[in-house]
């Protein structure tokens, strides 16, 4: 397979240069918009990259980040280390971390400015009282005067409560449900002092958001025979790419001198796109492929690959509200449980409406047990369904995706900067 690059003002003026040299029959795998640097950004508007690759029997098929060196030993991916740096992952990337930390102190300042507001609207509130002291006696006379069992005392809102209320503000505008925002705000309550500072307020409240997420977990290690790894979820998330930059991951171990051993199935018989989109990751990775329409197939599959360390299932996307193609679904999980390892994920996109994926982890949830994979993350502004599906279903977090750049554009999530990014605001 030859992979190249063409770049042109749009991606139609790059896929003509391309198929010009190329001819008809390449296939697009990667488009981006690439920005002038330095001062000629100025001058000169931004290019469409595409890659491109075609099928050429003299030629294995790799892409250009997969080639082997001539030493024979597989090449690292960038970024996709086979064992995970726990303290890297913990503190993410250290210039995303920079602004994230901008971000974050952002609501401190927030926080200055809602009490300078308030005093200010004391002081108003005490110029009032005072203009009323002046108002003329006939006037005051058609006013009944208050008794003491009447009047009421208006409780002064402290500076802990001042804090908590721009912070549940904040989640709520981040779109956390307000279920969690008001626990979140009650255990804060409960545990801080009305005079505690700013400071340990938003750090106690970042600690504890944290602590609810937990601990990303990836793909487990083989014991014995491949272990089995199911993929599912509704139409339109973004399974298959998603596979495929795990699979990317896996393939090439930066750790190892040798590839593991992947393969990859699908069972989505219903989307012809959607097998043929994976067999051609399934040749750039040059790792074996099949199309499974019965359980009887899925069967023998397994068994011609046991040598392998993993198998990638890819199922059909469908409607939450289609039991029957669930139902098949989870007919295959239930089939392989008997004689192999499996883990099941629930693929779910961030863009999906709130009530939409409580019904689908619904569905779910009574059938299989899962950890959750989101998606597009890089199509939303704001993070709270991460926070409330994590908090509904208990579910263990995973890996996100943002982009569809393969095998680039996801990783493990990553608790600490989803956090400060639902506590930053907009």
């Amino acid at each position: 397979m030859i992979i190249k690059k063409y770049q042109g003002k749009t991606e139609a003026d790059a896929k003509e240069k391309a198929e010009k040299e190329m001819g008809t029959g390449i296939f697009v795998m990667n488009v981006k918009t690439i920005k002038q640097k330095g001062i000629m950004k100025l001058f000169k508007a931004p290019v469409v990259e595409i890659t491109v690759a075609m099928e050429e029997e003299t030629e294995p098929p790799f892409v250009k980040q997969l080639q082997k060196p001539e030493t024979g030993k597989s090449a690292p991916i960038k970024g996709f280390d086979a064992k995970v740096d726990e303290k890297n992952l913990l503190s993410g990337n250290r210039e995303e971390d920079r602004i994230l930390e901008e971000k974050l102190d952002s609501i401190h300042n927030l926080l200055k400015e809602q009490m300078k507001e308030q005093g200010k609207e004391k002081e108003k509130d005490k110029d009032k009282d005072k203009d009323k002291d002046k108002e003329p006696e006939n006037f005051k006379a058609d006013i009944p005067a208050r008794t003491n069992d009447t009047e009421q005392i208006e409780e002064k809102p402290n500076q802990r409560d001042n804090v908590l209320n721009l912070i549940r503000d904040t989640l709520i505008e981040n779109e956390v449900a307000e279920t969690y925002v008001s626990s979140i705000m009650e255990e804060a309550k409960s545990s801080l002092k009305e005079d505690t500072p700013m400071d340990y307020i938003l750090s106690h409240v970042y600690q504890r958001m944290i602590l609810r997420f937990g601990k990303a977990e990836p793909i487990g290690a083989t014991k014995e025979g491949p272990k089995v790894i199911f993929f599912v979820g509704t139409t339109g998330v973004g399974k298959t790419t998603t596979i495929a930059k795990i699979a990317s991951k896996f393939v090439v171990n930066a750790q190892k001198e040798e590839r593991n051993k992947v393969a990859l199935l699908t069972a989505d018989t219903y989307r012809i796109a959607a097998a043929e989109q994976l067999r051609t990751y399934a040749n750039i990775l040059e790792v074996p492929f099949r199309v499974i329409y019965t359980q009887e197939e899925m069967g023998t599959a397994i068994r011609d690959f046991w040598e392998y360390e993993y198998i990638f299932v890819d199922t059909a996307g469908h409607s939450q509200n289609n039991d029957e193609q669930r139902d098949t679904m989870v007919e295959y999980v239930d089939y392989v449980k008997q004689f192999a390892q499996t883990e099941v994920f629930l693929v779910l996109s961030a863009t999906t409406k709130y009530k939409d994926l409580l019904a689908i982890a619904d569905k779910y949830s009574k059938l299989v047990d899962y950890k959750l994979i989101f998606t597009k993350l890089d199509e939303t502004s704001t993070y709270g369904n991460l926070f409330n599906l994590k908090m509904y279903t208990q579910a263990t977090m995973s890996y996100v995706t943002y982009g569809q750049n393969v095998p680039d554009d996801f990783d493990l999530f990553n608790a600490q900067s989803t956090v400060k990014k639902l506590l930053g605001g907009k």
